[in-house]
């Protein structure tokens, strides 16, 4: 199968032919995962005949114009996680503390000792 020239993440189509590491096709690009403003490729979204399937970025050998080649060979594409919604970000606020360094304590107590606040 000729891929074609290498393309980019932002450019890849949905449909795409998705192909192992030793050039069997497994499915078709359903969906890119990335955010553009900050240039992550995050993966892919493969349409297999197993139903969806995510491969990570680094289980992604190549893009290309007319097929995505992964690191992957079929067995281990089967084995791929099905997508899942993105786990909930940690937020922190002012009361949100980290522990002192030693360094620090020790610091601060010899300077009350020695009148030097």
């Amino acid at each position: 199968m000729d891929l074609g020239e290498p393309t980019s993440y932002l450019t890849l189509n949905e449909g795409t032919p998705v192909l192992t590491c030793d050039g069997e096709r497994v499915g078709t690009v359903s969906h890119v995962l990335a955010d553009a403003s900050v240039d992550i490729f995050d993966g892919l979204v493969i349409d297999t005949r197993d139903g969806h399937r995510f491969a990570d970025a680094p289980e992604v050998a190549s893009l290309h114009e007319h097929g995505v080649t992964l690191t992957l060979d079929a067995r281990a594409v089967a084995q791929l996680p099905p997508p899942h919604a993105n786990p909930a970000t940690l937020g922190t606020g002012p009361d949100d503390t980290v522990p002192e360094h030693l360094h620090d304590k020790l610091k601060r107590a010899w300077n009350l000792i020695s009148g030097d606040y």
